[in-house]
């Protein structure tokens, strides 16, 4: 029987009753990075939207990796944004010392708008 192109590229088959499969494996990734929540909610936005993206950075080994630069971008942008807002809307320490509630109700809202805006730019645009 002559050899299949997959066969001359060093590829192989296992017999499965009366059908050849191929053996087929995913490159291994140099390292595992830990993910966090921006990149899981990324990682659900590729699967659902982008799956051409998905299945290239998934079969190509490079998922793990770019979910993992995505997160620490997020993060980085995140705790930037929750930073300038607490300035711009002149939220201190002192408000704190004085009405925590308001302080904490005022943190709640600039954490919200810094997060719609670091999932509408980051996680939902690449």
């Amino acid at each position: 029987m002559a050899k299949t192109i997959f066969e001359e590229m060093g590829g192989a088959y296992v017999r499965q009753g009366d059908y050849l499969l191929p053996c087929l494996s995913l490159p291994a990734e140099k390292e595992n990075k830990p993910i966090g929540v921006w990149g899981q909610r990324h990682l659900r936005y590729l699967k659902q939207h982008r799956k051409a993206l998905y299945t290239n950075l998934l079969t190509s080994g490079k998922l793990n990796s770019y979910l993992a630069d995505i997160d620490k971008q997020a993060e980085d942008m995140f705790s930037r944004l929750v930073k300038q807002l607490t300035e711009r809307e002149g939220v201190t320490e002192q408000i704190k010392a004085e009405n925590q509630m308001e302080w904490v109700g005022r943190m709640n809202n600039i954490r919200s708008k810094a997060m719609e805006i670091v999932t509408a730019e980051l996680i939902y645009q690449r």
